[in-house]
């Protein structure tokens, strides 16, 4: 089984290169984020048309996350609330959660806040939306042991995920203390960085800023993240960063993370 992780900020704006991907790696499950679309004007039938079925939560203009399979998934949820009935439905104003079951795996895909700049309000935020994670994740855990969580996680979790020419790296969005320090909380619930699991070298990025020529500079951050739980962990054979669609014209300024069991 393989299962991908793409950030694609605009799923209508990057229709081509995603369908013409799938084609090319028709992996089992793909986990779109930022899909920038209302429910009803998702392009869902370019999706089926090559063998998909289509899971979304989107809304205009930002956010929004999708799962296309191969398979049908069973158990799709979206948002927080449908799992945390006691939680504020202000968690679940902003589409970045949906979840499915194929086979024995719990699919849990996720659009986590930028926060935008360190101890702004958004930044506040993106740490409440992190443990509100937390505690919907403990909860999945009771009745799934099997979970493949991924997704944009907008955090760099250390200092070899991001490029030597940042400077005061502790400063920075996506690598704060504070949203390391929650992303590690998370982490200590049983769940492992399938990418690490592989490869150890700094120097591999998933996102790369469309300023300043970042990506033929290779000055990225490896913010796109698959964790698992252990029996996963087990399981998994490989998990790589397909940097091809970042090489074409207009693209996303992430790319496809896939690990595979």
């Amino acid at each position: 089984m393989r299962i991908a992780t793409w950030n694609v900020n605009s799923v209508r704006t990057r229709l081509e290169h995603v369908v013409n991907w799938l084609n090319q790696n028709p992996v089992d499950v793909l986990c779109l984020q930022e899909t920038k679309v209302v429910d009803g004007d998702f392009p869902r039938s370019h999706f089926e048309t090559i063998g998909y079925h289509v899971y979304i939560t989107g809304q205009k203009s930002y956010n929004g996350v999708a799962l296309l399979s191969r398979q049908p998934l069973t158990d799709v949820t979206t948002g927080f609330t449908s799992i945390l009935s006691e939680i504020s439905p202000i968690w679940d104003e902003q589409k970045r959660v949906i979840t499915g079951i194929i086979n024995d795996v719990r699919i849990v895909n996720l659009y986590v806040p930028n926060g935008s700049e360190v101890d702004s309000e958004k930044y506040t935020y993106k740490l409440g939306w992190l443990e509100i994670l937390q505690q919907y994740l403990k909860k999945l855990l009771l009745t799934s042991p099997n979970i493949c969580m991924c997704g944009d996680f907008n955090i760099a979790l250390e200092d070899r995920d991001i490029h030597e020419n940042v400077s005061k790296i502790d400063q920075h969005i996506m690598a704060s203390p504070k949203e390391r320090e929650a992303l590690k909380n998370i982490l200590e619930l049983g769940f492992s960085d399938a990418f690490r699991q592989f490869n150890q070298e700094s120097g591999n990025y998933s996102w790369w800023d469309y300023r300043t020529m970042a990506f033929n500079r290779n000055r990225g951050w490896r913010i796109d993240h698959h964790y698992l739980t252990p029996q996963l962990r087990d399981r998994a054979t490989s998990c790589i960063i397909d940097v091809a669609p970042r090489k074409l014209e207009k693209p996303s300024d992430h790319t496809p993370v896939i690990v595979e069991f």
